[in-house]
């Protein structure tokens, strides 16, 4: 079983009731949305313990933000981003800007 991730972003979210599991039969998909970059790493480490090889983060995390997690979770996991950098949804602003 594939076991990966995707981490939302934005004010006012909390990664312990903003989250929900995917399930398929051959991937289970950990969705869960954070209030800021603090709170995505350790939701980040949180999935790297429970198995998950691969984090997607949305367009609203940054380059200094998508840095942060890759360095939370290490080397063994990949750490991938969709990307906007100045994300429509946050008036046109970084996550960087924002989530620090």
């Amino acid at each position: 079983m594939f076991e990966c991730a995707f981490i939302y972003v934005a004010d006012g979210l909390d990664g312990s009731k903003q989250r929900a599991v995917i399930p398929s039969d051959t991937i289970n998909m950990n969705v869960i949305g954070v209030k800021n970059y603090d709170e995505a790493e350790v939701v980040a480490k949180e999935m790297a313990a429970k198995g998950c090889s691969a984090i997607e983060l949305c367009a609203g995390f940054g380059n200094e933000g998508i840095a942060r997690i890759k360095k939370a979770v290490g080397p063994n996991v990949a750490v991938g981003a969709v990307k906007f950098d100045f994300h429509p949804a946050f008036g046109f602003k970084s996550g960087d800007d924002m989530f620090q």
